[in-house]
């Protein structure tokens, strides 16, 4: 008997095979003479439906293909960081030497070295008794990371035999009972690796941007995403989250983008600085690009793959933040494969299970005690961008993902016009986890600090309103009290929630600076509406001599910060003093 199948139909990334021995769904095949990578996602009969991870050109009716027996598999072991990757764990500088500039088809290359040797330092001794996700050893992977290896799913019992040294990934460094234990494992993309016990998110992903921590924070192990038109700043966003992030591994995924987008991470993040520890960020990120221009199954795999890499080191007990963009493009890849299988179409042509798929790659997200009996905590942030057509918020892709994630930051084109940026709009972003993080916030930053936050918010929606009114009858209808709230918002807007990715300062801000500055306008709003309240004419409050120093507070270094705003805060108080004093007389 045969151990192949054979081509009957293709159909783009499609191919139709028939009679493939012990053929089931996920498994990974190899379709024609050149043993192009594809997966089995359909099986109707002895007919098996392939979405093929390569152009499939040249590959015809006849053509054999080969079961691996195994699902599309990513492999985990030290040497993960610093990798670049497509969307299938191959590693792009491999391909490079391998085929050129372009990926040759049926390319097959390790996506671990096989051969460099790590050191390996036992944790665990002879006699010891171990489960699945259990720590045996570690290996110092780059500078700012130590790979723990983990007992690998399935596999408990005691100890028999554990070495010290230098060993590559296949080589046996333990046994467990009767089983070899290597560094390398291999995990299905598409399977979610589970938490010991999942937790309820109570502490801040700090990202250091003003508009996200203070008014619309995520927690760690949340989701976001990030919708918003071509050219209002999502990506910029995802970069700036990638570097200032206060998770230990940052898993950052191309999914679709332009080349020369991609082009542009790739030349960048190699060249970051850690911020906190000044070693290249490239040590603790793995990159995986898929452009425009690669194969759509292959964009459709991609962030699985990031996925499976990130529960890998959330489950050593690493806090792991992870940038899809973006989901729209693998969206796209979803539906271009559904007409291909002729499903029928859901709304604009996306499957009808569009918005299931959504919610089981967000889902992996989450914050909890992992597998082991040696208990420690891990987290999974994901931060999806969306890449509407014509900024159309009502698309299928972006009302499916608002369903499932729960931090929603809204770009606003005519932000970004202004240069405005972030160009978060504050109006309509939201966050659902400011009610799991207070007693966070009240503990390490300020006992009022979601009462300073509620009042920004409230002064920012009344701006809102009364900008309308002024469009239609003029400044000169607003009572003082509302020409203030105007005059503060503005500061708001320009002092606090702009920020400048490029100035070495205000590139980062701590949440005490944040809460610092953002109690500073406040208390400018409730000094200055108590002057007016007493006689003091809106156009004094507008003359104060200590504005330009608030305009210039979020420019103050961090070491400096807290005493210089609050003597800022001293003399604004003082100068209204003087104010009224000088008015009652």
């Amino acid at each position: 008997m045969s151990n192949e199948g054979k081509i009957i139909k293709v159909a783009g990334p499609l191919v139709v095979a028939k009679s493939i021995p012990n053929a089931r769904m996920a498994d990974v095949v190899k379709v024609g003479e050149k043993g192009i990578i594809g997966e089995i996602i359909e099986l109707n009969g002895e007919l098996a439906s392939i979405q093929v991870y390569e152009e499939t050109a040249g590959i015809g009716v006849g053509d054999p293909v080969i079961s691996t027996g195994r699902p599309l598999s990513v492999e985990l072991a030290p040497g993960l960081l610093k990798s670049i990757y497509d969307g299938i764990q191959r590693p792009l500088d491999l391909i490079l030497k391998a085929s050129g500039d372009f990926i040759g088809r049926g390319i097959s290359v390790n996506a671990l070295d096989r051969e460099k040797k790590w050191e390996f330092t036992p944790t665990a001794k002879v006699g010891d008794n171990v489960v699945a996700g259990d720590i045996l050893g570690t290996v110092q992977e780059t500078s700012l990371i130590e790979h723990r290896i983990m007992v690998p799913p399935g596999v408990e019992g005691k100890v028999a035999a554990i070495n010290k040294g230098s060993f590559n990934i296949t080589e046996t460094i333990a046994k467990v009972s009767d089983q070899d234990i290597c560094m390398l494992q291999y995990w299905p993309v598409r399977k979610p690796r589970p938490f010991a016990t999942k937790l309820p998110a109570t502490e801040p992903l700090v990202t250091g941007q003003r508009i996200i921590d203070t008014l619309f924070t995520i927690a760690k192990g949340g989701t976001a995403c990030i919708p918003g038109p071509f050219g209002s700043g999502k990506t910029v966003v995802q970069h700036q989250l990638a570097k200032w992030a206060n998770a230990d591994i940052v898993i950052f995924i191309g999914c679709g983008e332009r080349g020369n987008e991609m082009t542009d991470v790739l030349l960048e993040f190699p060249e970051l600085k850690d911020p906190k520890t000044g070693k290249p960020l490239m040590e603790r990120t793995v990159l995986i690009a898929n452009t425009s221009n690669m194969p759509i199954a292959a964009r459709e795999a991609s962030v699985y793959t990031g996925a499976a890499i990130a529960e890998y080191y959330r489950d050593m007990g690493y806090s792991i933040t992870l940038s899809a963009d973006s989901t729209s493009r693998w969206a796209e890849a979803l539906r271009e494969m559904s007409g291909r299988l002729e499903e029928m179409p859901g709304e604009e042509g996306y499957p009808a299970y569009l918005g299931s798929r959504l919610a089981d790659f967000y889902e992996r997200a989450g914050y909890g005690i992992c597998l082991g009996s040696q208990e420690r905590k891990g987290s999974f942030t994901i931060v999806g961008s969306v890449s509407p057509p014509g900024g159309d918020m009502s698309e299928p892709v972006v009302q499916n993902t608002l369903r499932i994630v729960k931090v929603f930051w809204g770009l606003d084109y005519a932000l970004a016009h202004k240069r405005h940026f972030p160009a978060i709009n504050w109006l309509l972003s939201y966050s659902l986890y400011l009610n799991n993080l207070e007693d966070y916030f009240k503990t390490e930053v300020a006992d009022d600090w979601s009462k300073v936050r509620t009042e920004a918010m409230r002064l920012l929606s009344e701006e809102g309103e009364l900008d309308e009114i002024v469009r239609l009858v003029g400044l000169d209808a607003l009572s003082a009290r509302e020409q203030l709230i105007l005059f503060v918002t503005k500061s708001i807007r320009e002092d606090f929630l702009y920020q400048s990715a490029f100035d070495p300062v205000d590139q980062y801000s701590s949440l005490q600076k944040q809460y610092s500055l953002l109690k500073l306008i406040t208390g400018l709003y409730r000094e200055a509406l108590t002057a007016i309240e007493a006689g003091v004419e809106l156009g004094q409050i507008k003359g104060l001599k200590v504005l330009p120093q608030i305009a210039r507070a979020r420019l103050i270094p961090e070491d400096k910060a807290q005493a210089e705003i609050a003597a800022i805060e001293t003399a604004m108080k003082q100068e209204i003093s003087n104010l009224k004093g000088g008015h009652s007389l």
